[in-house]
């Protein structure tokens, strides 16, 4: 589980921590992460949206910061901008698409607040991965929802994530 530790806005700008940890509220709070199926996938899905970034006008980012609110930070596992969102050092205004894989300590809670902090803030799609059990998940306010196609996509656009090629990606480390 994480833990928090009470600072200000300013010193958690201020400082570089290695991993990157969320700043909710004034709490310090550590990421789960750092096991080899979650690295995998983390780094399976960047591939996938960074070999078709020209194709699709994206940009795909690793764990970057992102402002849900005025106190409040994420790192969400994988960020995709529109090619039309401002390039800034922390992300101020909604992604296109925000991606986190679930590792074996995260709960139905924090899934479900990270989601409901990424709704609030504007971000339309919201997908959360799987590598355990190789399911997908879509979030939005009823909840999570898996994609009957087995196929993320982004309605309007040519993005779109074939989770049975993506997973297909991991296997061999499981």
């Amino acid at each position: 589980m994480s833990s928090a530790t009470l600072l200000s806005m300013q010193e958690y700008l201020a400082t570089c921590y290695r991993p990157d940890r969320e700043f909710l509220d004034g709490a310090l709070c550590e990421r789960n992460l750092g096991e080899l199926e979650h690295s995998l996938l983390q780094s399976a899905v960047s591939a996938w949206f960074w070999m078709r970034q020209k194709e699709w006008n994206i940009l795909p980012l690793v764990a970057q910061r992102v402002q849900v609110a005025p106190t409040r930070f994420r790192v969400p596992d994988v960020t995709v901008l529109g090619s039309d969102q401002l390039r800034e050092p922390i992300v101020t205004t909604p992604p296109l698409i925000l991606i986190e894989v679930l590792s074996k300590d995260d709960t139905l809670r924090s899934m479900r607040e990270r989601g409901d902090d990424y709704l609030n803030f504007g971000v339309q799609h919201i997908w959360i991965l799987d590598p355990g059990t190789r399911r997908a998940y879509i979030c939005n306010r009823t909840g999570f929802q898996e994609p009957e196609s087995g196929i993320l996509t982004v309605p309007g656009t040519p993005i779109r994530l074939v989770l049975n090629e993506l997973f297909k990606q991991i296997e061999p480390a499981s």
